[in-house]
Order: C-alpha cells, then structure tokens, then sequence
C-alpha cells in the first residue's frame, strides 16, 4: 500500500527528509526541479515552444525559478518567467532560485498591472502550491481568469494553483485549469475524486525522494491500492483441490427484462474462480442462463416467493443486480438477512430496497456494499462533494460494521476499521452498462474462494480494474463491455501469479 498523505503531512515528511537525508531545503527545491523538468522533456520533446513560467513567491514559485533554469540548460529555447508579486511575504529558498536565474527574461505582475499578453503556446503554473486552504480572491483570482481564458497548455507544478490536496473544494472555486499536474512523490487526494476532472486533465507522480519509511509511518487513513498488495493475497490452486474447494457462490438476480445483470454477474464469478456458482432468478430467464452458461447452477423463483433453499450450503451471496424493487425483491432480501449468517455482496436494486426500507441495521456485519454515486446518496443522504462523501463512507462502515465499495474512476473502498483505499486500475472505457454487474460477480467469487471480505473487496476492484485495462489500452479501444471483462478475469489472475 501507498500511504497518502495530507498537505500539513506532505509539508512535515519534506522537513524530515531534509533534516534526517540530511540535504537544505533549496537542495531538494532543485531535485524536485530536475524530476519535473525529466517530465516535461518525455512529454513535451519539442524543444522550439515558448514556454512562460509563471511564480509565486513562495516555495513553488521558487520550484518554478528553478524548472526554468533547468529547461534553458536542457536546450529549450524560448523560456520566460513572469512573477507574481502579490504579497511581500516571500522565501529564502525563492530569492536563492531568482539570484540563479541567467539569461531568462523576467517580468514582475503587481496588483492592479494590466494583465499580460502571452504569446507563449505553454504555461508552467507555479503560482501556488499545496499550503492553499481557502478559496482564490483579488489578484490571483483575476490572473487565475486571465489566464484561463488564453487557452493556452498549461502544466502545474505539484498542484494547479487555487485546487486543494485534500479537503473540500468549493464548487465554484477559482482554479488554473491544467491539461497535466507534475506532482511531487504522490498524488493528492483529491486528484483522485471527480472534482478534480474539471480542473486537470491528468496528473503524473514525479519522485523526489522523500523518505520512504517515514512516509510509511504516518498516521493517515488513505491509501492507494498496488500491484505487489494483490500479488500477495491471490491464491495459488493447488493439486488434488476440487470444485468443493473454492466454495459455493449463490447469485440472486434479475427480472425477466433485466436477466442481463444476472447473467453477467454470474459469468463474472464463475470466471473469477468459484468453485460452483448457482443463480437465483425467475423461471422465463432460465433458458437464457443455460444457453449463455450452462456451468452456472439455477434456483429458480416461482409466484414472487423466496425460493425454500438451504441458505448455508452457500459459502456467499450477492443480491441485486436487475433485481428491481418489487415485493418479491424485498422478500428475497429480507429472507437472506434472516437465514444468512455470513458477509454477502449488496449491489444495485438491493441496496435501493436497504435504503428505501430502512434496513442497513439488517444487513449481516462485514457484509460488502458495493455503491455508485447515486445509491450511497440514497443510503446515506445527499452530499454538496465527493470529500462529503468520503467522510461519510468511514463514519457508516464504522458504524455498521461493512465495507462499502463507493465506485468510482478510483474505486474508494471503506473499512470497518476506518481505512480508505484508492484503487489504481480501470478506465473510462468501462463506463458501459453491466460493468458493475460483473464487479459484483468477482467480489462475491472471492468472498465464496474464503477470501477475507477485506481481501475480497480490494482484490475484486484492482482485478476488475485491471481486466478493463488489458481490453481497453493496448489496442486504445473506445469502448470495453462488461461480459468480455468477466471472461477476462482468469487472464488477469493468471498474468498476476506468472
């Protein structure tokens, strides 16, 4: 795991490196400088562009002073800085940058200068960093605007200026909108909330080489899911196993004009490896599940009634997906929450009847929400932001004792123990529908293979993600569906263990 790290987090584990690598603050200034200027060399070659530098006069305006120097040494040729001096408050490592510069045209901008015009077709944005607790007003705010309103390209240092590393950003917040943010060491944690899609297009972690291990020693809930984490808990099949090894997976789902979702949550969990799967759905659907998998089992629901089963043969169970919200549906539901006394998968239609009816007390401990948007807001109650609903998410898990899978282009997955996770893999490509259909599928696979609902939840979104991933980026595909992933789940799990 990554540990994330607030801004005040951010700006001690930059105190410890300089005081215990040793190096000065100025030194790891023009570190960080030469690995934001080894990105912009890889992104943008052409070397024949004029690029305006814009600073503050705080730390990252001396980053900026810095990145200048360095693209003039690296052969850029037309390379200005512009800095903004909007306060007398500046840095000493700013001023040791400004003394550095040579053969760079510098241009001041003070209160009430007429805005400049800018023939450069790049901008850097070093105007701010992460220190930034509030909104922009006054001068930066009309430059922020000004500056937008050029079109130009625009590169961020660290963090578009008048943007928050973690916390609420206001929705109408003043922000310098960035096509790519270079960040330092990590990303922020609102890069990865969908506020920040309307101020960078994209974001790139450049390494600096702040201490690992004190980074590792921080008391921050956040953190940001990798491969080796995944690697590690994805279990071999051994010889002489058999199919009542890797559990017994039931699947309730589907209506007759939603048998879709069925099918494609159970197709993802038979692929996803359990060792039998069996689905729950109406009788006009049973033709189509034997047709599409003849390896998936069927229990199938006559006159609206919850069918009479064994509810503890089963080792989990996901409830959901196209079940509609008919009293059938919410029979089923109950009767689940009353004969099954283990984590089972909620999703979709499902959680729709929980929040309508009250019922989050009902649902058994450790059990696996797996929301979008619209349906934890329907559980928990509107929210004005996504860093509302962050917050939200560790307060219910606590409190209920689940994990919730908020879903997401960076899936956030809440604990019981008041953890956030942030997984890496997936991609626009998947927003097609089923895709959470299939996602249900994998986490329940697991959960039935004895995974831990932990395990089963952050293996299930990186494995998803990752599935996504192969389909949609090598051949730089539009569009992913969502049965194809779940066919190439055996792929993904098979690539991790190679």
């Amino acid at each position: 795991m990554q540990p994330l790290l607030t801004s005040p987090q951010i700006k001690a584990a930059d105190a410890y490196t300089i005081e215990h690598e040793p190096t000065s603050s100025v030194d790891l200034m023009e570190r960080a400088a030469k690995a934001f200027v080894t990105c912009i060399v890889k992104h943008y070659p052409d070397k024949e562009k004029n690029i305006a530098v814009y600073c503050g006069t705080g730390n990252n305006g001396g980053d900026g002073l810095a990145i200048a120097r360095l693209l003039h040494q690296a052969r850029y040729k037309n390379v200005k800085v512009k800095i903004a001096r909007f306060s007398d408050k500046s840095t000493g490592d700013f001023y040791t940058n400004l003394k550095r510069l040579r053969s760079i045209e510098v241009t001041e901008i003070h209160p009430g200068d007429k805005l400049p015009e800018e023939d450069a077709g790049i901008l850097i944005d070093g105007l701010l960093g992460t220190g930034l607790n509030k909104p922009l007003t006054g001068a930066y705010k009309k430059l922020v605007d000004h500056l937008n309103s050029l079109d130009k390209e625009v590169i961020a240092i660290d963090i578009p200026t008048g943007f928050m590393g973690d916390g609420e950003v206001p929705a109408d917040a003043a922000v310098l909108k960035a096509n790519l943010v270079i960040t330092f060491q990590q990303p922020k944690i609102n890069f990865l909330l969908p506020e920040s899609a309307k101020y960078m297009d994209d974001f790139v972690v450049a390494d600096i080489g702040i201490k690992p291990e004190y980074i590792r020693q921080q008391n921050t809930p956040y953190q940001l899911l990798e491969q080796a984490d995944i690697t590690s808990k994805l279990k071999l099949r051994r010889k002489f196993t058999h199919k009542g090894t890797y559990g017994h997976a039931l699947i309730i789902a589907g209506q007759p004009e939603t048998m879709g979702a069925a099918l494609l949550c159970s197709s993802a969990c038979a692929h996803t490896g359990a060792g039998l799967t069996t689905a729950c759905i109406p009788e006009s659907g049973l033709i189509a599940l034997n047709t599409a998998h003849p390896e998936v089992m069927a229990i199938v629901r006559k006159d609206h009634h919850p069918p009479k089963t064994e509810w503890n043969k089963f080792s989990a169970i996901a409830i959901g997906p196209g079940l509609g919200k008919h009293a059938d549906a919410l029979n089923l539901l109950q009767a689940a929450f009353a004969e099954f006394n283990k984590p089972m998968v909620i999703d979709a239609d499902a959680l729709n009847l929980v929040a309508e009816n009250h019922l989050l007390e009902k649902v058994p401990a450790n059990s696996i929400l797996t929301p979008h948007m619209k349906e934890f807001d329907r559980l928990f109650g509107e929210h004005r932001n996504w860093w509302g609903r962050i917050e939200k998410l560790i307060e219910k898990a606590k409190e209920f004792k689940i994990y919730i899978v908020l879903k997401n282009q960076y899936t956030i997955i809440g604990t019981p123990q008041g953890m956030v996770y942030f997984n890496p893999t997936g991609n626009p490509a998947m927003a097609s529908g089923g895709m959470g259909d299939v996602l249900t599928g994998v986490i329940a696979s697991l959960l039935a293979q004895g995974y831990l609902p932990e395990d089963a939840c952050l293996m299930g979104v990186y494995l998803h993600g990752m599935a996504g991933d192969d389909l949609a980026l090598p051949a730089k595909l539009t569009t992913v569906v969502a049965g194809e992933v779940a066919k190439h789940m055996p792929v993904v799990m098979a690539k991790l263990k190679a």
